[in-house]
């Protein structure tokens, strides 16, 4: 059993003795609100406060838009097929985990092979600690956490990755503690049992760049500003989202405070053994002690239902436009695009949002592929060769691509555009 935990990674950023960590506290206190927005766990949900799940809900929408038709091809030699191959396995699992990064603002990609095979562990925030960036903002090194439980006691692994020069160091340490929130005290691999085969410390020369990939959701990182690390895509609309749920809660409470009932005095039911009225149904009937001239009444109050639903739906409009969705995505919408152009419109706020986000998860998996690339180079695996790349992503949600497919066919038709310039389109490949 493995899991991350961000008490886990908490309690190492404040043992200065275990890792160098870059981030500040701040930072941290962020990511860690974000993951418990998201898994429905904020801090304002209680008894009374019920929570209408949006930061999943408005995550769930973006890597839908950004990955639903995601595809990638690799060509140019047998290292290419192999590449391809690989990058494609990882396909299906892609849009859960860019779900994930998009709620705590990134996650890192570390590619390995095992059995002859490449596979690619994604790290979320709460599962890394950041060591060193370079002078452009870039993750260089960083300690991945990994933890197992076995035979009662509570396992830690600390991957350390490192780059000096051209040297890259991996360093692996373990810890055991009856806590799974602490790391407790440091064992040698050999005592962990289930890391018994790994190394505790491999160099490996003429290696320039980190070999794993740090994707950051490209938006202003309105926590820290100067702050290399990537924020949510709801990082701005937290407190909006706070008010929704309350909003949310106000509704429930309407319509459970405003059910119809039938006040009767309790001689007008039978008795259990105990002398105690029996009701029909206790959500509908309740007693009274009212005497013989007021035997029944009838309670049905007027629901407010609308006015809350207005006052909902004009937070939910407010959180459309802090997370950079088009309005409608949850909110209600009096009138509907009747044309072309008015859905163009509808939908360019969230265009503009998707379009970053597939430009750099294009940027960050083509990173992926180099650094696969290395490992192919550095295990002998994968055959050999130089290889190009090509993605395609869904853009119908702005454009008509049945359309622009007529309009370019008549370019190349006419000579303006060649069959390469069309293909290159038409595929996602490079020109």
């Amino acid at each position: 059993m493995f899991f991350g935990n961000l008490f886990l990674r908490n309690r190492f950023f404040k043992r200065e003795d275990l890792c160098e960590n870059i981030m500040s506290e701040k930072m941290s206190e962020a990511i860690s609100l974000w993951d418990a927005v998201y898994k429905n766990r904020a801090p304002w949900l209680s008894g009374n406060i019920h929570s209408l799940n949006l930061a999943s809900a408005v995550c769930s929408e973006i890597a839908r838009l950004i990955a639903i038709e995601l595809k990638i091809s690799v060509t140019g030699s047998s290292r290419a097929e192999f590449l391809e191959k690989s990058i494609n396995r990882i396909l299906p699992r892609l849009r859960a985990e860019i779900e994930y990064a998009c709620a705590c603002g990134g996650m890192i990609m570390k590619p390995y092979i095992k059995g002859g095979e490449m596979n690619v562990d994604f790290i979320p925030p709460n599962s890394f600690i950041p060591t060193a960036i370079s002078s452009d903002g870039a993750v260089t090194a960083a300690d991945f956490i990994q933890k197992a439980q076995n035979k009662g006691k509570y396992l830690t692994r600390l991957e350390s990755h490192s780059l000096g020069g051209n040297t890259y160091t991996i360093r692996n340490r373990a810890f055991i503690s009856d806590d799974r929130y602490n790391p407790g005290k440091e064992i040698s691999l050999s005592e962990s049992e289930i890391w018994a085969d790994m190394s505790e410390s491999v160099s490996i020369s003429n290696i320039s760049r980190p070999l794993f990939v740090y994707f950051r959701v490209p938006c202003a990182n309105n926590i820290e500003p100067d702050s290399p690390f990537g924020v949510s895509v709801f990082s701005r609309a937290v407190e909006l989202m706070e008010q929704a749920d309350r909003q949310y809660s106000r509704l429930i409470w309407e319509y459970e405070s405003g059910e119809r009932a039938l006040y009767l005095d309790e001689t007008a039911f039978r008795r259990d053994k105990n002398g105690k009225p029996v009701l029909p149904d206790k959500r509908l009937y309740k007693t009274i002690n009212s005497g013989e001239n007021d035997l029944f009444h009838d309670w049905s109050p007027v629901i407010r239902d609308e006015s809350i639903l207005r006052g909902l739906d004009s937070i939910l409009v407010k959180i459309e436009d802090a997370c950079g969705l088009s309005r409608g995505t949850f909110s209600r919408t009096d009138t509907q695009a009747k044309t072309a152009t008015e859905l163009k419109i509808l939908r360019q706020r969230s265009y503009s949002v998707i379009t970053d986000m597939q430009k750099a998860l294009r940027s960050s998996l083509e990173e992926l592929l180099c650094v696969m690339n290395i490992w192919c180079e550095l295990s002998g695996t994968g055959g050999s060769g130089k290889y190009g790349t090509g993605f395609e992503f869904d853009d119908s949600i702005i454009c008509d691509t049945e359309k622009e497919f007529e309009q370019k066919m008549k370019l190349v038709s006419a000579g303006i555009m060649s069959k390469e310039e069309f293909r290159a389109w038409y595929f996602g490949e490079e020109k």
